[in-house]
């Protein structure tokens, strides 16, 4: 049997390892009330696209599992310097709250930097 041609594809799986603090800076998306995280991929998404996400962060050997949505799409040759990937926005839940409070305190005194980002 083969699947029905409107019926919703798996989301993918990614996993992202994030090993110094300002990778992680780049990458964290503290605009989302949730908390979000910017991927490199070379891989196609569409805004609303569920992904999971195998984040590990730095100095830490946990690995924290997540279901986001793409919330925004870098395209290959975009504008600029800008690296091809995705935002995914967390979701609302208690893991991700989890996730979020951890990496605002890695990050601490970073989040007010003005440094660029990869992220919007």
């Amino acid at each position: 049997m083969s699947t029905p041609p409107n019926s919703t594809p798996r989301p993918s799986v990614i996993q992202l390892a994030i090993k110094e603090k300002a990778a992680l800076y780049a990458a964290y998306i503290p605009l989302f009330a949730e908390g979000g995280v910017f991927i490199p991929t070379t891989r196609e998404y569409r805004l609303g696209d569920d992904v999971y996400v195998l984040m590990s962060l730095p100095d830490d050997s946990q690995r924290y599992p997540l279901a986001g949505k793409v919330a925004w799409v870098t395209p290959a040759k975009a504008a600029g310097t800008r690296t091809q990937g995705v935002g995914v926005r967390f979701p609302a839940d208690e893991k991700s709250r989890l996730l979020k409070n951890k990496i605002e305190e890695i990050l601490g005194s970073h989040l007010a930097s003005d440094r660029a980002t990869q992220t919007v």
